[in-house]
């Protein structure tokens, strides 16, 4: 049988030297039937050019403005799915993967058929680290987690698949749409994961197909909190169970009386993102 086709899109948000080296990874993969779409998201810092050069076989989109990270990544699914993709994998800018790790994915996909959505095991840096070897979402406090233990041998199921790198089969686009680009930033994968899941599909980790993240985040500490809440409260209206939304509503205006402690005794940065998203929320933006 032929290799089913692969597009693996790299979201560029002024990358620098982090999207040289993944791109220097990523010409490395032992794969055959594979294209590589970089789509910028506006960079000011000549990253696009600059992946030009070091992948110059890459088919390169330039948005016109910062879509954030579902809205840029939707631009390359669209056009993946368009020439034909099999798999599309979402891949960070900040990453580094080993040659073999498309081969371990795709061989996973094909023993688990059930599977629509697959992650490798993502090590911190170029260490023994673990940074993601399954997430869960915890309905109690509201937050989301990485599991960090080195998992081996089969695939296990996952409560959601990082978008660091997702590996997704065109099945599960084609049932439930692309990402949601309400999600600017932060929790668009938990909320993905979970509607894959809800129509019927898997989500994986293979634990024999191994990838490297270096984290840098662009976004001032202030806004990547504001980011991480806001898209937090969007994730919980959208997606809690029946069971649990007596709870989040109770726990949500608990949160917001801790706010409001927070900027009478010590209005900080992180208070005063934290009081902005809870309101950007409440007014529905």
């Amino acid at each position: 049988m032929s290799e089913p086709k692969i597009s693996i899109i790299i979201l560029d948000y002024n990358g620098g030297d982090l999207l040289r080296n993944c791109l220097e990874s990523v010409s490395r993969v032992d794969y055959g039937n594979l294209s590589v779409i970089v789509v910028d998201n506006a960079s000011t810092d000549g990253s696009l050019e600059m992946s030009k050069v070091v992948f110059p076989e890459a088919v390169v989109i330039r948005n016109e403005k910062n879509l954030g990270f579902a809205g840029g990544n939707n631009v390359g699914i669209k056009y993946a799915l368009e020439n034909k993709a099999d798999y599309v994998l979402l891949l960070n800018q900040d990453t580094e993967v080993e040659p073999d790790f498309l081969k371990k994915l795709v061989q996973a996909s094909g023993e688990n058929p059930e599977a629509g959505i697959l992650s490798p095991l993502i090590f911190w840096k170029r260490t023994d680290e673990v940074w993601f070897s399954g997430g869960w979402v915890n309905w109690l406090n509201m937050k989301s987690y990485h599991s960090k233990k080195a998992g081996s041998g089969k695939p296990f199921k996952s409560g959601f698949i990082t978008g660091c790198s997702m590996f997704v089969k065109k099945d599960v686009f084609e049932k439930i749409g692309l990402l949601d680009d309400k999600f600017f930033l932060y929790w668009e994968d938990a909320d993905f994961s979970y509607r894959a899941k809800k129509a019927g599909f898997a989500t994986l980790v293979v634990p024999e197909s191994v990838i490297y993240h270096f984290e840098i985040s662009k976004a001032p500490a202030g806004m990547k909190l504001y980011w991480l809440v806001f898209s937090g409260l969007r994730f919980f209206k959208k997606n809690t169970p029946f069971w649990a939304k007596g709870w989040i509503a109770l726990y949500y205006g608990l949160r917001k009386i801790k706010n409001r402690m927070d900027m009478a005794l010590r209005p900080d940065e992180d208070a005063r993102a934290v009081q902005k998203a809870y309101y950007d929320f409440e007014q529905g933006k």
